[in-house]
């Protein structure tokens, strides 16, 4: 399983097509994450003033078209992360019948991301 972080309104636009993010056209890949922490740690560096509710996709890496790669951050890992943990780069746009669930990003008084929880349920 890997994670994908998304504002919910550019999730849910074109909601029938794959999803394409800019980092595609800007890199040439679409960012992820191997694991909620580590995604936690992504959205506290890179995401906090974004558009909210923010979304982490969870996607089965299995059921994606595109070729998805692991390699190491670059320069390094955000603060909270270990040296050496790898991140999964999508070569292509996400496939929506890979994801297996969506969860909502929770947020601190101070504005830092604390957990992920089923939207439907904020108090999870």
């Amino acid at each position: 399983m890997i994670y994908h972080v998304v504002p919910k309104d550019e999730w849910e636009a074109n909601a029938g097509e794959p999803y394409a993010p800019a980092s595609l056209a800007e890199d040439g890949f679409v960012h992820c994450s191997p694991d909620e922490e580590t995604t936690l740690a992504v959205v506290n560096l890179f995401y906090r003033a974004a558009p909210r509710p923010l979304l982490a996709v969870l996607l089965d890496e299995d059921r994606l078209t595109a070729r998805c790669a692991w390699e190491a951050p670059d320069p390094v890992p955000p603060p909270g992360v270990a040296e050496g943990v790898l991140f999964p780069h999508v070569f292509g746009p996400l496939d929506r019948e890979a994801v297996t669930r969506v969860r909502e990003v929770r947020w601190d008084g101070e504005g830092y991301a604390t957990g992920l929880v089923d939207p439907a349920d904020p108090a999870d």
